[in-house]
């Protein structure tokens, strides 16, 4: 199976709803009924996917912890640091708000469709690969605001954008709205199931509604004034080395760590891999109107940068010879009597 190198269909819809906030962005009491629209939204879709996710796929794959340890460190700690430690690098070829949203993207969790998707092509450790996936998006409604509170005010000289007051609108509109689906899941799981296109809508829906909200707030305060080309140019080459490096990262982990390759692959695409799903409601809570613009271009340019990437390297996994089992010296022996 070859995935197809082409730009992500959804994309073209966050570009054109870029561009619809830059022309015509909201603004008065049509700002504020798109952020009622837009929180009402978010809560729907985690609650749909609350209803829709398998306990038993995450009970499959929970028992290879080595493997899902060295994952969440990957996503949770090496993204972080690196982000952190690039700063002297980074500050003289991009502004300061496309800086913390490169933070911010170093905090998110790891994503769950592309990523089980990206192993499956590659045949690695699919069980494995949805167990790690789930848990991280989970995981990421508490620890991506933890990170943000910690790693944002070290990265921005103390004018942190966020506060940890941030972790109960995280709770309420995010975690709660989940966990509600999750015990309703035995009375609408199997409808929610084989409604897949709903579920994209509101999905996809949602997204594109705090990507014009947030666009919106910043075009009105500045934000392609503020940004210029070459910092734009400049963070397209910085997505793709930062995605470069925790590769070879996850690539090096794997080896030291001796996994076997099935289980590398599922580190290489769930370890480097950031959830645009994720961000982009978590980012609508943790930070004000006019600042979330600049912060979601990191986010959506690596997305993009990752698909490319991971579809291009899932295709040489594919492409490997299928290891052939030996055959048993019993049955050989019993085989060679036969004849």
């Amino acid at each position: 199976m070859k995935p197809r190198f082409s730009i992500d269909p959804f994309i073209v819809k966050l570009l054109i709803a870029v561009a619809l906030a830059s022309v015509l962005p909201a603004h008065g009491a049509g700002a504020t009924a798109f952020g009622w629209a837009t929180n009402f939204a978010i809560a729907l879709l985690f609650f749909l996917h609350g209803a829709r996710l398998s306990r038993q796929a995450i009970v499959a794959g929970a028992s290879h912890w080595r493997l899902h340890l060295t994952i969440f460190s990957a996503t949770f700690i090496a993204f972080p640091v690196l982000g952190l430690l690039a700063k002297p690098l980074l500050m003289p070829l991009i502004t300061q708000d496309l800086y913390l949203g490169i933070l911010f993207l170093c905090c998110l969790p790891a994503t769950v469709q592309s990523a089980i998707a990206f192993t499956s092509i590659a045949r690695g450790n699919v069980p494995a690969a949805v167990c790690s996936a789930s848990a991280s998006s989970l995981l990421g409604v508490f620890l991506t605001p933890l990170l943000v509170g910690l790693i944002i005010s070290e990265g921005s000289a103390g004018n942190a954008p966020v506060s940890f007051d941030a972790i109960g609108k995280i709770m309420l509109q995010l975690l709660l709205p989940f966990v509600l689906g999750q015990i309703l899941r035995p009375a609408i799981g199997k409808w929610v199931s084989r409604h897949n296109a709903l579920l994209k809508v509101v999905d996809q829906g949602s997204i594109l509604l705090v990507v014009y909200t947030a666009f919106s707030a910043a075009v009105i305060g500045g934000l392609w004034a503020n940004t210029p080309l070459s910092a734009l140019i400049s963070l397209m080459a910085i997505s793709a080395i930062l995605l470069a490096v925790v590769m070879g990262i996850t690539l090096a982990l794997g080896r030291l760590l001796k996994f076997k390759l099935e289980d590398r692959i599922t580190l290489l695409f769930c370890g480097s891999k950031k959830s645009l799903a994720s961000g982009i409601p978590i980012a609508h809570i943790l930070f004000a109107g006019n600042e979330v613009g600049a912060i979601l271009l990191p986010m959506m340019i690596f997305h993009q940068i990752q698909l490319i990437v991971c579809a291009v390297i899932a295709g040489a996994y594919a492409r490997r010879p299928i290891a052939v089992k030996p055959r048993h010296p019993a049955s050989t022996r019993a085989s060679m009597k036969g004849r």
